[in-house]
């Protein structure tokens, strides 16, 4: 068997553990699975079994803005914070990467520099940062604002808000500690640099109160698909936590965010681009198809007209359940989920009823099938340069995850196209990712 002209990276989307709505109701699962230490700990030595990239928290700064009759029944209501979980995760684990998101919008940038600086020594290279803007507008209730930052002004801070967090990672050159315990000197002062910072949104005077991080910089990674989002993610971004749902639109996406890259001075492998992938695994493919059929029974209506409502921006439940989507005003949250959902609508014709019970499970792009066809599709979207690699979801824990890194895991080293053992130590070295050098010292 000839090598693959590339090999796949593998993400864990792990927050929540599951992103089907019913994830925890499914027979011989476990319900309270976001929010148990030892599931969680068990869960990330497995992935790392598994040799998997990373190990991916996404966030929430409020609990999502959903009617009380579908959020009663949604498990997405209590999580551990990311950088609380994830140190101690470090501590249970060697080489998988550790990636948690932290809102531009409702954070300042001294916080978040110094919190990834830390996770990133005490993981000795494995943090990973998922720069995000927020799209729950009721985020901003809970951080003394009346509205959402409307969407442009989001990415605008976004982009100064990365240009300060990676400056204030560069404030210490790497060998500034000399701990000279003859001369009573701890650090030299020629090899520190005060920030300074006065930009249009953030005044950041530095210097950060942490040495520069193991990997220079944390990994970057982002995940908007909008035309903002894709702009920030070709200048900013080595990790992009793509949305594409078929093979063509995954192509197009991929060709888009790489083909930004060189006008503004960046190589196109510098990016590596890994879409979400929902994965079923059964023994035959009759077998994964029920264990889909028996998990989308498991979600209430109520649940998927909230979760629509939710990827629209708008209030869907007034809706006619049988008729096509109407016309939907643009939103101020999330504009490429709003566009994926209208896409689809506008494509097939489909009905809010089909639209709700779709997104009330799992919308986006789904796997379901033996371990051979699994690997068969996504060696298809990596040859067809539709991507890097994905982020996989999980339907249920443990029996899903088990299923991916037991039965599809080693198919695809079978096929070379997934390593069998950790070849580096840091999140970069499982990437193919260069280390940064520091802007303010030569030589670094």
């Amino acid at each position: 068997m000839s090598q693959p002209r590339k090999r796949l990276h593998l993400g864990a989307f792990m927050r929540p553990v599951g992103i089907h709505t019913a994830w925890w109701r499914y027979p011989g699962g476990f319900p309270d699975a976001n929010f148990n230490l030892d599931h969680l700990v068990r869960f990330a030595r497995k992935l790392e079994a598994g040799r998997f990239d990373a190990f991916f928290m996404a966030d929430h700064l409020a609990v999502m803005n959903m009617p009380m009759d579908a959020l009663k029944r949604s498990a997405t209501v209590t999580s551990f914070d990311p950088l609380t979980l994830l140190p101690a995760l470090a501590m249970v684990t060697e080489r998988i990467g550790l990636i948690a998101t932290a809102s531009t919008t409702y954070n300042e940038p001294y916080h978040v520099a110094r919190k990834f600086a830390s996770l990133d020594h005490i993981s000795r290279g494995r943090a990973g940062w998922n720069l995000v803007t927020s799209s729950n507008p009721d985020e901003a209730l809970n951080f003394g604002r009346d509205a959402h930052l409307d969407h442009a002004t989001r990415y605008e801070r976004a982009r100064e808000f990365f240009d300060v967090v990676t400056g204030l990672w560069d404030s210490w050159a790497d060998d500034a500690f000399v701990r000279n315990r003859e001369e009573g000197l701890y650090f030299d002062p020629a090899k520190l640099h005060t920030l300074d910072h006065r930009g249009e949104f953030l005044t950041v005077k530095g210097p950060l109160n942490v040495a520069r991080p193991v990997q220079g910089w944390p990994v970057i990674v982002q995940a908007g698909a909008s035309e903002a989002g894709r702009q920030i993610a070709a200048e900013t971004a080595e990790v992009v936590f793509g949305s594409a749902s078929s093979l063509e639109a995954g192509k197009r996406f991929y060709a888009d965010v790489k083909g930004r890259m060189p006008p503004v001075g960046r190589d196109p492998d510098s990016l590596k681009i890994l879409p979400g992938a929902f994965v079923v695994v059964g023994a035959t493919e009759a077998e994964a198809i029920e264990k889909k059929a028996r998990l989308d029974a498991l979600v209430p209506v109520e649940s998927g007209l909230a979760n629509l409502s939710v990827r629209l921006g708008i209030d869907a439940s007034g809706f006619d359940l049988d008729a096509p989507l109407p016309e939907i005003p643009e939103t101020n949250a999330s504009r490429s989920g709003q566009a994926q959902i209208v896409d689809y609508a506008r494509r097939t014709g489909a009905s809010v009823r089909h639209l709700a019970q779709r997104v009330g499970g799992y919308g986006g792009l789904t796997f379901v099938g033996t371990p051979s066809q699994v690997a068969d599709r996504m060696q298809e979207w990596l040859e067809a340069d539709a991507c890097d690699g994905f982020n996989v979801m999980f339907p249920f824990v443990p029996e899903g995850l088990d299923a991916f890194v037991d039965d599809v895991v080693p198919e695809l080293q079978r096929r070379g196209l997934f390593r069998t053992a950790y070849e580096g130590t840091t999140l970069r070295d499982h990437l193919g990712l260069k280390r940064p050098g520091n802007r303010f010292f030569d030589g670094a």
